[in-house]
């Protein structure tokens, strides 16, 4: 009996405290839990060329990712995780200019490139914009990674796209890979 009790006290801790992907807040600790989904579909080792988590009150986080384990096989997956479920929505094939590697134009996460970063970015953000605007409990309406089409990592940007708790005007704060503020736009 105390060994059935121990093994069903186990299942519930786990059930609950792992983390659905959509329920996580928009934070740098829920932001982790993302990239560790991420890692588990695609692995510690899948490139990226578009990366986006974007929220919905009704369903929560969904993310849409466009995803390789193989730059040099020049084939990508377009995914798509909603209400606890992930989808692949096409494949795209990559088309190079001579002499370039298809590594070069995506990006991984990593210690340089992280989903950890990018909730801080959130949670910055958002006091941004309570000490600006006035504007208390922003939500999340879209965070992504910025990655130029020319490879250049230089240029890559964290995006934060934030509105009020009950809708209106958007703002959209930029953010270089090192978390430096470029520019807040509404």
């Amino acid at each position: 009996m105390k060994i059935q009790l121990t093994i069903l006290m186990i299942a519930i801790t786990l059930v609950s405290c792992s983390g659905d992907v959509a329920k996580q807040p928009a934070t740098s600790d829920g932001f982790a839990g993302i990239e560790k989904e991420l890692k588990n579909e695609f692995g510690d080792d899948a490139y990226y060329t578009e990366l986006t988590i974007i929220y919905n009150e009704s369903i929560g986080n969904s993310i849409s990712a466009t995803v390789t384990d193989a730059p040099e096989s020049l084939k990508m997956g377009q995914w798509t995780y909603s209400l606890g479920n992930w989808k692949q929505t096409s494949e795209l094939s990559l088309e190079l200019p001579q002499g370039t590697k298809a590594a070069d134009f995506m990006f991984q996460l990593d210690k340089k490139i992280g989903l950890r970063r990018l909730g801080e970015l959130v949670e910055k953000s958002s006091k941004k914009l309570n000490e600006t605007k006035d504007i208390n409990n922003p939500r999340l309406e879209m965070a992504f990674i910025k990655y130029p089409k020319n490879g250049n990592a230089n240029e890559a940007q964290y995006i934060v796209k934030l509105q009020p708790e009950h809708g209106g005007t958007s703002f959209t704060f930029s953010y270089q890979m090192d978390g430096s503020f470029l520019e807040m736009d509404y």
